[in-house]
């Protein structure tokens, strides 16, 4: 580099703007000139077309030129004393290659020549720069006096002109001089000129100079200017804070958009109603809806950052939005229900209130959401709750009068081009809203604690019990279809859909479900339709499969817990069954009634064996314990699952041989297979009734003991029941079975012995199959192997006593001369035989792994 040409450094630049260019995203998007610093800094790690720029192979080549020699020198200095044991370690030798490198005269000199270049680069690149940016002015002054229409240019930092053309560096009186031009009372031109040159700047150095705050209420104010054009500029330069600044510098822009749509929604110009509707494509509700996104895309995007900053910045935010959320009408204007408040339009755009369940995800923003909805906004609480209850008075009063429902839930998935809403589909999406926020917020202690609320034409209270009751409620009087149809729709926007998300969330939060589902008052919503249907009354529901699918979907799901399961067979407060029958009986009585197809509504229902096997699940978690089964004995419930297995079995056997119609073949293997799916959720029904013994007695008494043992041997077999939960029923039923020798000769006769002593010997000799050639068979180290225990738990369960005496009574030991092979234990007695009793040298030698096969047979 000591013959440095005009050549030379006209490569270098090219060079260098070239990586400029390729990085200039990830500069741009930098919120300082130290953070765009670093990120050049840390290229190599970051961009992984680093090696491929022509700067750096430049650089590279440079260097290897310079200092090579001194490397090589080094080296074979460093290999010799290696040899004589001066120095060991790789990474010693590369420290001590380093270090010399470093300190060699070779790289001092190449260091200060670079510096030198690049100065004289950098310089010539800067005054290029100067130049572009002057002749770009021209050309756009240019462009401007030619064209008189009003187009505007923008010069943000997407601008495709030089590769540093995103920042304008200002010094803090040139921000002082923009925000006096940006003053609203300055004419049209001159803030426009003032805002596209703002936009040039980086936001970080805008949000922390000292004419911010200033800056600040002018361009809230400016927001609202009648130029459309003008105020989406503005709307784009917070859009790009947002996305380049971090949290405690744009909490102050939040703030300044949510005041000025907190002052426009007051201000004399907003007059919408919900009455007559809200058509998108209207120019000024499209600004609105832009403005409304813009704060809701950072209420998801805020969460993730605001723990890093101190609590004060966060309550900033979440005040300005719960201010502005609980507007109602302006102070000297009576409140009016027809009001179009910011809540319908942050409905439109986050109807399942994303927002409120990233606020309150963590317990950091959580408490001070919930401090300030009890301090200043429950009033918020109080318009959801009843968004929710007008909604569920307009569902009961067309249901009771027999008219349809309106189903706001299906009708704009469908149209996608409708830019209006009605006023009733704006009500409903601000229903579903509701719903979803008060599901959130009775999750949590702090939520419930909020409760009971006050509303305004309601004398007595409305607690966590009555709002839960309200959701049941919404499930079988609001539009609702079989299941099959909700599947078609990937989003469902449904009450019955929405509210049973809710409640399967409690229940499976056992602290919320502890203090909200579990009082008999819930209890009692939940069996309405079936001690309806019991009494015989008159039902007005829309869809009664549908509702009663998901009733037995949340009593399954609460009889799974402990304290769910004793408020079904006891009650609340063990209330006893002589006085009023708990659920339990209310439950068994119908499945008894479903099995006999005593229910007249529901015969000739295609979803009726659905509902029975719902049914018949919920009281499969109660006689799965010992109490459970003890309360449902008297009702005889195993027999009637028993004749309803036989009365299956017999059609299923009558199914007529396919003919060569095609209609006809569907239609009969359809029929066929909706009948062995029947068929087989009884026979699991009846399976489960071995969890105990005196249920395993029952199971005895229907003499439908080998078709039970059959049907479990064949799922395993076909890996249909492959989860942990699963599996551990499975060890529990082959226990309890175990312990009777009819069952012990039933699990014989199925196979199912058979393929255990099978699956274990592969196991345990011959290891698995899909294990690569190339990896040997690690030695186990521990007196079973893992790959084996699931085998010797299966075995341990199995060999009672009453099962061993039954399986091995009066058999003989083989001991056979000799053993193949390939010969395979099938039986237990054969597992004693080569496993155990190892008494001749044939059995010694027909075991590849002796030690282990040996170990594994005597524990």
């Amino acid at each position: 580099m000591s013959h440095f040409t005009s050549e030379d450094e006209a490569l270098l630049q090219s060079m260098l703007r070239q990586l400029l260019q390729s990085v200039k995203e990830k500069i741009t998007g930098a919120p300082s000139v130290e953070c765009a610093e670093e990120i050049l800094l840390h290229l190599e790690e970051t961009d992984e077309n680093f090696h491929n720029y022509e700067f750096v192979k430049y650089l590279r080549q440079y260097i290897k030129n310079t200092v090579g020699p001194v490397i090589e020198e080094e080296t074979e200095k460093c290999t010799s004393a290696q040899s004589q044991g001066e120095i060991s370690g790789y990474d010693t030798l590369v420290q001590h290659l380093t270090k010399k490198a470093r300190e060699s005269k070779e790289y001092r000199e190449m260091i200060h020549a670079l510096k030198n270049v690049m100065m004289v680069v950098v310089e010539s690149l800067i005054n290029k720069f100067e130049e572009d940016r002057m002749h770009d002015k021209e050309l756009a002054n240019k462009a401007k006096k030619e064209h008189q229409s009003g187009y505007y240019t923008d010069n943000c930092s997407d601008s495709d002109s030089s590769f540093n053309q995103s920042y304008a560096f200002m010094s803090q009186e040139q921000l002082q001089l923009l925000t006096e031009k940006l003053d609203p009372s300055q004419p049209k031109e001159v803030r426009q000129e003032a805002l596209q040159t703002l936009c040039l700047a980086p936001a970080s150095d805008i949000l922390s100079s000292e004419s911010w705050p200033s800056l600040s209420k002018h361009l809230t104010i400016s927001l609202a200017d009648p130029d459309a054009t003008f105020s989406e500029k503005i709307l784009r330069f917070y859009a790009k804070t947002f996305s380049s600044s971090p949290f405690n510098m744009t909490r102050e822009v939040y703030t300044s958009l949510a005041t000025h749509l907190e002052l426009y929604f007051l201000s004399g110009e907003y007059s919408l109603h919900i009455s007559a509707g809200l058509d998108v494509s209207n120019a000024d509700v499209n600004r609105l809806l832009k403005k409304v996104r813009l704060l809701n895309e950072y209420q998801k995007e805020a969460p993730s950052s605001w723990i890093r900053h101190p609590e004060k910045y966060m309550e900033e935010v979440v005040e300005s939005t719960l201010s502005l959320l609980s507007l109602k009408r302006k102070p000297n204007h009576p409140a009016s229900p027809d009001f179009l408040s910011p809540m319908h339009f942050l409905a439109l755009l986050d109807i399942k209130a994303v927002w409120f369940k990233k606020w309150t995800h963590a317990y950091y923003s959580r408490k001070v959401v919930f401090r300030l909805l009890e301090k200043k906004y429950k009033s918020l609480i109080n318009a959801a709750v009843q968004q929710c209850l007008d909604y569920f008075e307009f569902c009961k009063a067309a249901v009771n009068k027999n008219s349809k429902v309106g189903d706001f839930s299906q009708q704009h998935c469908s149209d996608m081009q409708n830019f209006s809403y009605t006023g009733p589909e704006l009500q409903y999406i601000c229903f579903v809203h509701s719903v979803c926020l008060l599901g959130r917020l009775l999750i949590y202690k702090e939520g419930q604690n909020l409760f009971p609320v006050q509303l305004k034409n309601k004398k007595a209270t409305v607690s966590i019990t009555d709002v839960l009751v309200l959701f049941v409620q919404l499930i079988y009087h609001s539009p609702s279809y079989p299941k099959t149809a909700l599947a078609a729709h990937t989003e469902n926007y449904s009450p019955e859909s929405l509210v049973m998300e809710i409640l399967q969330v409690f229940c499976d939060q056992t602290g919320c479900a502890a203090e909200c589902l579990y009082t008999d008052t819930v209890i009692d919503a939940l069996l309405h339709p079936v001690q309806s249907l019991l009494n015989g009354t008159e039902v007005y529901i829309n869809c009664l499969e549908t509702t009663l699918l998901d009733v037995a979907d949340i009593l399954a799901r609460i009889a799974a817990s402990e304290d769910g399961l004793s408020l079904l067979l006891y009650g609340e407060n063990e209330k006893n069954a002589k006085d009023s029958p708990t659920a339990a009986h209310v439950l068994v009585q119908f499945t008894k009634k479903l099995l006999h197809d005593d229910i007249s509504l529901l015969s000739g229902s295609e979803f009726m064996p659905v509902v029975k096997g719902a049914f018949i699940f919920v009281c499969r978690q109660m006689y799965r314990t010992c109490e459970g089964l003890q309360m449902l004995i008297p009702y005889g419930l195993h027999e009637s699952i028993a004749e309803a297995w036989r009365k299956t079995s017999l059609l299923s056997e009558r199914v007529p041989t396919p003919v060569t119609d095609a209609d006809s073949t569907s239609s009969i293997s359809q029929e066929s297979k909706s009948s062995l799916l029947w068929e087989e959720t009884l026979l699991d029904a009846l399976l489960n009734f071995s969890t105990t013994p005196k249920g395993l007695f029952l199971l005895h008494s229907t003499d439908a003991m080998n078709d039970c043992v059959n049907f479990m041997f064949n799922s395993l077999s076909k890996k249909i029941q492959t989860n942990e939960y699963e599996d551990f029923g499975n060890r529990i039923i082959i226990t309890q079975m175990a312990t009777t020798p009819m069952a012990a000769v039933a699990l014989q006769n199925s196979g199912f012995i058979k393929t255990l002593v099978t699956e274990l010997w592969a196991l345990l000799e011959c290891g698995k199959d899909d294990l690569r050639i190339t990896q040997p068979k690690s030695t186990p180290v521990d007196p079973i192997d893992q790959s084996c225990q699931k085998s010797f738990l299966f075995l341990v369960n199995l060999l009672t006593y009453p099962a061993v005496f039954e399986l091995l009574n009066k058999r003989d030991i083989p001991n056979k001369p000799m053993y193949s092979f390939r010969e395979v234990p099938t039986d237990i007695i054969d597992i004693i035989d080569r496993l155990i009793i190892l008494n001749s040298e044939a059995k010694i030698h027909s075991l590849f792994n002796y030690e282990q096969s040996h170990i594994f047979g005597l524990r």
